[in-house]
């Protein structure tokens, strides 16, 4: 192989939009994308063709992704748009006072602290039973040929890979975090561009959730194992907190904007964040996306909804406002009456009482699924189970050790979750799904995307290559280094403090595809700011 730098690009690209009929997979890896059009050229739907690319994503993209992690899903069939919580609760037996005794003021990163219930495996068999045409035995084929012969990593899986491997080398030094160096840097380094990586105990792992339809996870060997891990090395989980695991179907939530409906899960999913910028922004009219009013309006009412968010989301169960009250126009007037020319210091409001990889996949029958899964940070807790391969997440890291915040660590609650899919209709018909993974980009990377479609009719490759944004705290707004300067500038004059970012991964990764009504064609994009890749026929 030709010596160069793979991931040095001096030079400006245009991508279009693709376009197809039968069936699209968009994705961050082309070999799950390849993976989810093989399920669909074998007579499976867009739904078997989404667990298929997610099966493969936890192998061929482990910086992002696994089966310790967490999912949601939103499934267009039928004329009918069905939303899935495929998020995990914290063991019942951990608290706050026992988190507290072990010498923490804040939930760490790493171990079992911040480890909840995983739900990947749960989800991909609940939406198989539900809507899949094939076995989960046949979907997941390729995912286990992957794990189990290997791949050649590429190039930006190795540059996250080797920056995990850089700092766990330095934090992780237990003993039991020893089988994620096993698992994923077996020769005490990340692989590099174009090296071999297979993992036979991920594979063995995945073919017995293909096998028992994922009960083995929370029910049989698997479970076993990860609690026994557990008990040996500190952690909260009994086979209780495996074994009462469901996945749950629940209402998707949404509000109509110029003309369509944007629709997200609910809490305990962030999806609220962007509904809410976004019904505070259609009170406004904007003449041109490149432009300085268009820009402001967009930071100014992200800060208002995000602000919230931290206030209000957690386990839906838990909330002390509605989701009608956190969605209301009166609200969202409300809102909207504090963006002045200037850049605000947000604060939450009082309503009206009354690590992660995205997939989309759509067929020829209609069908489509917006669907997003992740570890939360990279590879998650640092933790391997030993003889499975699976990464452990780090979702429970989001809790609060505030007994008084909304979103206070509990057993067996959920946590405020970040990875939200979403889904746009349009007169009770599906126009399609849409996602921006990575964490706390997520609702904002939804609003962007929206706007550059319906408010400035860009196409979805173009829509998703726009730079992009990112509001941190106060006033501080990341901008991509492709932003436009002088905006930048002007940005900063009206008091917002911008910060060029030289790392493009922090402003998400996405994908789009969109079908026509009347001819059932498909259009897709994908994300240009990783591996991203569309596979179709």
């Amino acid at each position: 192989m030709i010596t160069c730098n793979h991931l040095s690009h001096p030079y400006p690209i245009t991508r279009n939009s693709a376009y197809a009929k039968n069936g699209v997979v968009a994705t961050s890896q082309p070999l799950a994308a390849q993976a989810g059009l093989a399920i669909l050229q074998k007579g499976g739907n867009a739904i078997d063709a989404a667990i298929a690319t997610a099966a493969c994503l936890t192998v061929c993209e482990p910086t992002s992704n696994g089966i310790g992690g967490d999912a949601f899903a939103l499934v267009w069939t039928k004329g009918k748009l069905h939303g899935l919580n495929g998020s995990g609760r914290a063991p019942k037996h951990i608290s706050i006072e026992k988190v507290k005794q072990m010498g923490y003021d804040a939930m760490p990163k790493f171990g079992w602290i911040p480890v909840t219930v995983p739900g990947v495996p749960g989800a991909w068999a609940e939406l198989s039973r539900r809507f899949g045409k094939l076995p989960l035995k046949e979907v997941l084929k390729d995912a286990i040929t992957y794990a189990e012969e290997g791949y050649p990593v590429s190039s930006t899986l190795s540059r996250f890979w080797k920056k995990a491997y850089l700092a766990f080398s330095q934090h992780l030094k237990e003993d039991m975090f020893k089988y994620w160096f096993d698992t994923f840097a077996p020769n005490n380094r990340a692989p590099s561009v174009g090296e071999v990586w297979s993992s036979k105990d991920h594979a063995a792992t995945l073919r017995m959730i293909a096998e028992t339809d994922g009960k083995s996870f929370y029910h049989g060997e698997i479970a076993d194992k990860i609690v026994q891990f557990s008990k040996e090395t500190g952690g909260f989980f009994t086979e209780e907190d495996l074994a009462e695991y469901e996945p749950e179907w629940v209402e998707p939530i949404g509000i109509h904007y110029r003309g369509y409906d944007v629709w997200e899960i609910p809490p305990n999913g962030q999806g609220i964040v962007a509904l809410q910028a976004l019904n505070i922004l259609k009170g406004f009219e904007f003449a041109s996306k490149e432009s300085l009013d268009t820009y402001h309006k967009q930071i100014e009412a992200m800060k208002l909804a995000y602000v919230d968010g931290y206030k209000f989301i957690t386990d839906l169960e838990r909330m002390t406002y509605s989701v009608e009250e956190i969605l209301s126009e009166a609200y969202a007037e409300e809102r909207r009456k504090l963006i002045s020319a200037e850049a605000c210091l947000p604060q939450p409001g009082e309503p009206f009482k009354g690590g992660t990889v995205y997939l989309a996949t759509a067929d020829k029958e209609g069908n489509m699924v917006s669907f997003i899964q992740s570890n939360y940070m990279g590879f998650g807790s640092g933790l391997v189970v030993p003889g499975t391969g699976i990464a452990l997440q780090n979702r429970g890291n989001n809790f609060s050790l505030d007994p008084a915040h909304v979103n206070a660590l509990e057993g067996g609650k959920k946590t405020f979750h970040t990875i939200i899919p979403g889904f746009l209709t349009k007169g009770g018909q599906a126009v399609g799904p849409f996602g921006v993974m990575g964490g706390f980009m997520q609702p904002q990377g939804h609003v962007q995307v929206i706007m550059n479609s319906i408010d400035f009719g860009l196409h979805p490759q173009a829509a998703l290559d726009a730079p992009r944004w990112q509001w941190i705290k106060g006033r501080t707004v990341e901008v991509e280094q492709r932003f436009p300067h002088h905006i930048a500038s002007d940005l900063a004059y009206l008091g917002h403090d911008i910060r060029i970012a030289l790392e493009t991964n922090n402003f998400g990764r996405g994908q789009i595809i969109w079908r026509d009504p009347e001819t059932g064609v498909l259009v897709a994009g994908t994300e240009s700011r990783t591996d991203g890749a569309i596979a179709l026929w």
